[in-house]
């Protein structure tokens, strides 16, 4: 049977599909546990987790959406289920969910649900990048349940850069920094860009 690559000793059930609320709470739960347990017993870990947690906060009150991708977004005329998959301590997802949390609630017809990648149901082991775990995923399904689409982790610019990165031996620090500039400076334009072919 598989068993969850972290234990999560203070976080149950409730934490398997979260609406964006209880996502954030989560983080917050995290962040104010004297004892978390691991992942977010290894400090960095744990400052990962309470960047990314200011980050969100950030982008939820400066975030502008594309005005087309909001057009399309609004001319779904049939049910969609996203699917977003996520891990507090990931930085893209800190500049990413908040961009697709906003898309999904420009129409009814979308409902969605943030699950863990660390958790069951380990849906990404399905929605392999490069043959790795690699978040956020946005999976978008139909009314039955069949796949539309899915995307992640990241955007073509970001991920060219850590490409590049990667290939020159820049250390793991480097490469976050540039990242986190990288999407200071982009603003979501990318993701907007990359998301409104589909709709």
């Amino acid at each position: 049977m598989r068993t969850n690559r972290w234990a999560f000793p203070t976080f149950g059930q409730k934490w398997m599909n979260m609406n964006y609320t209880a996502y954030k709470r989560l983080l917050d739960e995290i962040l104010n546990e004297p004892n978390p347990g691991a992942p977010y017993d290894d400090a960095m870990y744990f400052n990962y987790t309470k960047l990314n947690r200011s980050r969100m906060n950030r982008w939820d009150k400066q975030l502008v959406l594309d005005d087309l991708l909001v057009s399309g977004l609004k001319q779904i005329a049939a049910p969609q289920h996203w699917i977003i998959i996520t891990e507090p301590w990931c930085g893209d997802a800190a500049h990413i969910v908040p961009f697709l949390i906003q898309m999904a609630e420009q129409n009814q017809l979308i409902t969605y649900d943030l699950q863990l990648r660390d958790r069951e149901p380990f849906l990404i082991e399905h929605y392999l990048t490069r043959g790795t775990r690699s978040i956020p995923k946005l999976i978008v399904r139909n009314e039955a349940g069949n796949d539309i689409f899915d995307w992640g982790p990241r955007p073509q610019g970001a991920q060219e850069l850590m490409d590049r990165m990667k290939a020159d031996n820049a250390d793991f620090e480097t490469i976050k920094i540039a990242l986190q500039n990288w999407y200071n400076q982009d603003k979501g334009a990318s993701l907007c860009k990359e998301l409104m072919v589909y709709f």
